[in-house]
């Protein structure tokens, strides 16, 4: 989602960026990011590790919307520029980020392997695997769902709920996730139920073949959810965010129970258990991408940042443990 003229009036965010990334030649390497320390926040559900700062002018672009984490570390990205990226994430012994290595990068293509144009064809918002290792892909504006075999191959139509089509240009579908069961979980960003008394924001859980169980969201107020993830146990976490000019970027992670999400019924409204606030003392920005992943016996969850394309902002990824695993 789109908020750049309200980010002119954001802070200057000071950048950095460590390890080595290959670019397009071979025999040259440049920084791709840097470690960044974050605080420790006693009594936290969720223990910080370490961030990145991640260097645009290495990565060609920014504007990073969905994230996936594998469990040896494979990270994939989508930015709303229809771009996509891949890299290694590098951790020390105490699981502290240090870089990204084996950085590639390229566009995101349509069904006839054409990439796509930025803008209105090409806003790539969430991200998730589906149990055949395929990519699945939602886009904002031209409101759709896509699947890709690899992130370089060309798309695949995906049926998406027919109501779809109706959405707000910059309210779709951000949040996407593939639960433990094989069902999808979507939240349109800023599309109230009808009826609700208050912000409620439509959700999809099921699938294509599956059918839709048609269901509400309830973020805190100001903020809309931006993205989701599926966990092992069959919840899933919840990113929401919210910018104003005086108070910056503020967001928080929220988990929905895997009971909640089973016994989910038609018209029900969901909220989340609040497990973490993005908020100072940790770094602020525009975090838009969440993703788990499970490694060094932890259950560790990343977020990702989209710096609008702007000066004014960072590529941040911040790492946590979940301190109840």
């Amino acid at each position: 989602m789109k908020r750049r003229g309200l980010l002119l009036a954001a802070p200057a965010l000071l950048s950095a960026g460590c390890a080595q990334a290959q670019v397009a030649s071979p025999r040259v390497t440049l920084p791709a990011a840097r470690p960044l320390a974050l605080p420790a926040l006693p009594g936290s559900k969720l223990e910080p590790l370490g961030g990145l700062v991640i260097d645009n002018a290495v990565l060609g672009f920014g504007g990073l919307s969905g994230l996936h984490l594998t469990d040896d570390l494979q990270l994939t990205a989508i930015a709303d520029i229809g771009r996509w990226l891949t890299a290694r994430l590098v951790l020390d012994a105490q699981l502290k980020p240090l870089g990204l290595a084996e950085l590639r990068s390229g566009p995101l293509r349509d069904g006839a392997g054409a990439s796509l144009p930025r803008g209105f064809a090409g806003d790539a918002e969430g991200l998730a695997r589906l149990p055949n290792g395929a990519w699945l892909v939602s886009f904002e504006r031209w409101h759709r769902l896509r699947s890709y075999a690899r992130m370089d191959a060309p798309a695949r139509y995906v049926e998406a709920p027919p109501e779809l089509a109706e959405a707000p240009g910059n309210g779709g579908l951000e949040s996407l996730a593939v639960l433990a069961d094989g069902r999808w979980l979507m939240i349109a960003e800023g599309w109230n139920v009808a009826g609700q008394a208050t912000r409620v924001r439509r959700v999809w859980l099921g699938g294509p073949q599956r059918g839709w169980t048609r269901l509400g969201y309830r973020p805190e107020e100001p903020m809309d959810p931006c993205d989701a993830h599926g966990l092992p146990d069959g919840g899933a976490l919840v990113l929401e965010r919210s910018f104003s000019v005086f108070g910056g970027f503020r967001g928080r992670l929220v988990r929905l129970s895997a009971r909640q999400l089973a016994e989910a019924a038609e018209g029900q409204v969901l909220e989340g258990e609040e497990l973490l606030r993005l908020e100072p003392p940790l770094p602020t920005d525009n975090y838009e991408g969440v993703a788990v992943a499970r490694h060094g016996g932890r259950s560790l969850v990343a977020v990702v940042s989209d710096d609008n394309q702007n000066m004014l902002q960072r590529t941040l990824l911040l790492l946590f443990a979940l301190a109840d695993d």
